[in-house]
């Protein structure tokens, strides 16, 4: 019979424990994903260090991007592994493993962003279907680029973090997971459980709301150049 004490004690205590196993943990160990995943699924406790230890750094990545603060970040970290560990055997590897993990993140990420909302905003679930008046730029600089391409200029990047940040959680979702972390859109929007067509709005909205919030630093340098 599979065992199924990891759930039991698959607490923040739990995972302090398999966060200091990490440090010795050899990925090695499971040679694939598909291995990984049978010995989470069997309760191995390795199996749960491993998968810390491999994918913790890309979803804090997310999490820090979504929170813009670290100890919100550990939390939605924390309860990403958690919840994952818990509910394994529903994991039905329709996507791989980071996908998974990245989609609990940024739904763990997303309902602590409407519990801190103490004014009233566009609901998180509402569809957004299409294109209005007002999803026009108000201010358009001769850019050459899309302004994620810019990351690698360090003064840029970090202006780009910060104006991430102050997109509403609709679009900082889709833009993170769609320009960010890579996904396509047809992933992103399962992620988020809205459709494809909404997924596409947000992500032109978010790149307008962008571009508006970071003119300034363009209208300064001629030609998009730092």
């Amino acid at each position: 019979m599979m065992s199924t004490t990891p759930n039991h004690y698959c607490n923040d205590g739990y995972l302090s424990c398999i966060q200091m196993s990490t440090l010795h943990i050899d990925l090695d160990l499971y040679p694939d994903e598909a291995a990984l995943i049978q010995g989470l699924k069997r309760g191995d406790r390795n199996a749960c260090a491993c998968l810390l230890k491999k994918y913790a750094p890309r979803v804090y990545a997310v999490a820090i991007r979504m929170m813009g603060d670290a100890d919100e970040a550990e939390e939605v970290l924390q309860e990403t592994f958690i919840s994952a560990c818990q509910h394994i055997q529903r994991f039905e590897e329709r996507s791989a493993l980071g996908t998974w993990l990245h989609r609990i993140a940024t739904n763990a990420a997303l309902m602590r962003l409407r519990k801190q909302k103490s004014q009233k905003e566009v609901s998180l679930d509402a569809p957004v279907e299409a294109l209005g008046s007002d999803d026009l730029p108000r201010q358009i600089e001769d850019w050459t680029y899309f302004p994620a391409d810019l990351s690698l200029n360090n003064e840029l990047r970090d202006l780009l973090e910060q104006a991430i940040l102050q997109l509403p959680e609709t679009l900082r979702s889709v833009f993170i997971l769609r320009e960010i972390e890579g996904y396509d859109t047809a992933e992103t929007a399962a992620m988020l459980n809205i459709s494809t067509s909404a997924a596409k709005v947000r992500l032109h909205r978010a790149r307008l709301q962008l571009r508006e919030l970071l003119a300034p630093y363009f209208s300064e340098k001629p030609g998009g150049n730092a």
